[in-house]
C-alpha cells in the first residue's frame, strides 16, 4: 500500500475480476454505517485513496469536507450529530499505507471491535463505535473506474432505486439500471431472503414498460392445470371455465414476467415456456389460433442451475434463453456496510408513524454482529417484532433477540454457507476463483490453467466455496 491508501501491486483483475478492460484498483474506505440516535439517518462511504488522515467529532449536522492540514497531508473531516461523541473524538491516520485509530481523549471512548482503545493498528473490517456512532474499515475494497470518492445515502429509499455504498455493487446496479432498459433477460442469483423480487419490480420500474409486473412461483404451478394457469383458457374449454382468463404469461403482456424460484419449475412447464420465449405466442386453453404476447422474462433462484442442467432437472435451452444478464445479489452478511440503509428503508417501510426514534447501543451492536443467515427477510422480521415489542420509542436489543429457528439451533438448514466461515486464505482463493471465471467467462480449463492446477482440483474448490461458473458464462 502507498501512503495514499491505494495498492500498488493489487488490483481487482487478481480478485474480484475486470470492469471493461480497465482493472480495479484496491482502495481503503471508511463506512459510516450507523448512528443509534438516528437509525433513519442512513450510511456514508468516503474514500481513503489520497488520505492521511481522518478527524472525526461532533457537529449541528452530519457533514464531511476535505481539506490540507497544514502541513500539506490531505484530511478529511467528519460530524455527526450525536451528544455522545465528544467535539473532538478521534482521528485515523495512515502511515505508509498502514491505518491506525486514536482517541482523542473523548468523553465516552473508542471502541475497537467492541474493546476500548487508545491508540491501535486497524484491519480489514474492523468496527468502530464512537458515541453510539459506528463505522467499518475496510483496507482494500474492488473500486470501478469513476466511482464517486464520497457518497452518502442518507435516508434513502431503496425503491424504486437499489442502491449500495459498496463501489463494486454500486456499479453492479448501475450496470442492471441499464440492461433494464431493454428487452434482455435477467437472471436473478441470491440466497432466499435476499431481495430477488424487490429487485425484480425494480428493473420493471426502470424499463418503462407499460403492461404488469406478474410474479410467478414456479413451484407452485400444477401440473394438471398448468396451460390453463400459464396460457389461460376460453369460455367452456373445460368443466368449470365460467369465463375467458388471460392465464399468467397473457397478463404480463407488454410488462414484466418474475419467474420466481425458476429452478423449481416442473419440467412440462420447462418446455411449455421454452416455446413462448422461441415463438412470442401463447395458445389458450380451448382456443383455435396462438396470441401473441409481449414479455420481458426475470429469472430467479437460489440453487445452482448448471447443476441441475447437469443432473437433467433443468433444460440447457430453457436456461440459456434466460441467461441474457445475470446479477448475483449479496448475503446480508457480505454486506455489512449497507446495514444502515437497509435499515432505514426497512424502518420508513414498517414504521410510518416513527413511533421508533433511537436504537439502544446494544440493539446497534445486535444488527451489526448478527449474521442474519435468512438475510433482509430475517432483519425486516426482526424490526417489525421489535416494534410490536415496544413500549417507548427506543428500539431495544432485548426486543431483537433471534428466534431458536433463527438463530439455527434447531435447524442446520438456517446456518450461513461454507463461504461465511472461510479462513483469510480460503478468502483470498474464493476471490481469485471468481475473478478468473469472470475474466474467462466461466472457462474452468482457463481458469485452471491460470492457477497451474488440475481442472478437477478447481472443480472441488468451487463446490467448498459456493461458486457457480454459469454465473460467468455470457
Amino acid at each position: 500500500m502507498t501512503a495514499s491508501g491505494v495498492s500498488t501491486t493489487q488490483t481487482a483483475s487478481d480478485t474480484e475480476g475486470d470492469v471493461g478492460e480497465e482493472a480495479m484498483p484496491l482502495t481503503a474506505q471508511l463506512f459510516l454505517v450507523l448512528e443509534a440516535a438516528r437509525p433513519r439517518a442512513g450510511g456514508a462511504r468516503f474514500s481513503l485513496s489520497q488520505t492521511d488522515e481522518v478527524w472525526i467529532g461532533r457537529g449541528s449536522h452530519r457533514t464531511f469536507s476535505r481539506e490540507g492540514n497544514g502541513t500539506g497531508a490531505a484530511r478529511l473531516k467528519l460530524t455527526v450529530p450525536a451528544r455522545t461523541v465528544s467535539a473532538s473524538h478521534a482521528r485515523l491516520r495512515n502511515h505508509r499505507g498502514h491505518w491506525s485509530l486514536q482517541d482523542l481523549g473523548s468523553t465516552n471512548g473508542t471502541f475497537l471491535n467492541g474493546v476500548r482503545v487508545t491508540d491501535a493498528v486497524l484491519r480489514d473490517r474492523d468496527l468502530i463505535e464512537l458515541g453510539h456512532t459506528f463505522f467499518v474499515f475496510r483496507e482494500g475494497l474492488p473500486t470501478p473506474p469513476l466511482t464517486p470518492t464520497d457518497v452518502e445515502l442518507g435516508g434513502v429509499e431503496l425503491e424504486p432505486a437499489p442502491v449500495s455504498l459498496l463501489p463494486a455493487e454500486a456499479e453492479q446496479l448501475r450496470v442492471l439500471s441499464s440492461i433494464a432498459r431493454t428487452k434482455l433477460p435477467v437472471l436473478l442469483l441470491g440466497e432466499t431472503g435476499t431481495g430477488k423480487e424487490v429487485l425484480a419490480r425494480a428493473i420493471h420500474r426502470y424499463s418503462g414498460r407499460p403492461g404488469a409486473f406478474v410474479a410467478l412461483n414456479c413451484g407452485a404451478l400444477s401440473p394438471t392445470l398448468l396451460d390453463a394457469q400459464l396460457f389461460g383458457h376460453c369460455r367452456g374449454s373445460f368443466s368449470g371455465a365460467a369465463r375467458d382468463e388471460p392465464g399468467l404469461v397473457r397478463a404480463a403482456d407488454r410488462g414484466t414476467l418474475l419467474l420466481d424460484e425458476v429452478g423449481d419449475m416442473p419440467a412440462a412447464a420447462q418446455v411449455a415456456l421454452l416455446r413462448v420465449l422461441q415463438e412470442s405466442e401463447v395458445l389458450p386453453v380451448g382456443a383455435a389460433k396462438a396470441q401473441p404476447v409481449d414479455v420481458r422474462v426475470v429469472a430467479a433462484t437460489h440453487q445452482p442451475l448448471a447443476q441441475l442442467v447437469a443432473s437433467g432437472a433443468f433444460r440447457s435451452d430453457l436456461l440459456a434463453r434466460l441467461h441474457g444478464h445475470v446479477h448475483a445479489l449479496p448475503a446480508l452478511r457480505q454486506r455489512r456496510e449497507d446495514l444502515g440503509v437497509l435499515l432505514a428503508n426497512v424502518l420508513g417501510t414498517i414504521d410510518p408513524e416513527q413511533r421508533l426514534t433511537r436504537l439502544s447501543p446494544e440493539a446497534a451492536r445486535v444488527l451489526l454482529l448478527t449474521p442474519w443467515p435468512l438475510n433482509v427477510r430475517q432483519l425486516t422480521q426482526s424490526l417489525s417484532r421489535a416494534l410490536a415489542l415496544a413500549t417507548d420509542d427506543v428500539l431495544r436489543a432485548s426486543n431483537l433477540e433471534p428466534s431458536p429457528v433463527e438463530r439455527g439451533s434447531s435447524s442446520s438448514a438456517l446456518e450461513p454457507p461454507a463461504e461465511a466461515r472461510l479462513s483469510a486464505d480460503e478468502e483470498q482463493l474464493r476471490a481469485r476463483l471468481v475473478g478468473l471465471l469472470s475474466a474467462e467467462r466461466g472457462n474452468v480449463t482457463e481458469v485452471a490453467r491460470h492457477l497451474g492446477k488440475a481442472r478437477m482440483q478447481v472443480q472441488r474448490w468451487m463446490k467448498r466455496f459456493g461458486v457457480d461458473p454459469a454465473v460467468y458464462r455470457h
